[in-house]
């Protein structure tokens, strides 16, 4: 069950997936623990509302879009890069 609308263990597995962060960077960019983000995304417990926005944000802040759950599901993507921009 997701700790916030549009957050799942899952998505946040994919997000630093695609962000190519390890747990220890997601904790450190959130300002929280490294046991936080990894019992979050084993499922071991839910956040509190605190902390998921403090990953929410740091993974919005790094150019990820959380897809809500929908048809096909909950889901993540990198925003487009703006144009002109390497």
């Amino acid at each position: 069950m997701p700790t916030v609308p549009g957050l799942t263990p899952g998505q946040c597995r994919a997000a630093r997936g695609l962000l190519d962060w390890t747990q220890d960077e997601l904790a450190k960019r959130a300002g929280l623990s490294r046991s936080t983000v990894r019992d979050f995304e084993k499922g071991r417990h839910d956040l509190h509302a605190g902390s998921a926005r403090r990953i929410v944000g740091a993974l919005e802040d790094a150019g990820v879009l959380l897809i809500p759950a929908g048809a096909a599901g909950p889901g993540v993507c990198l925003a487009a890069a703006e144009a002109g921009g390497d």
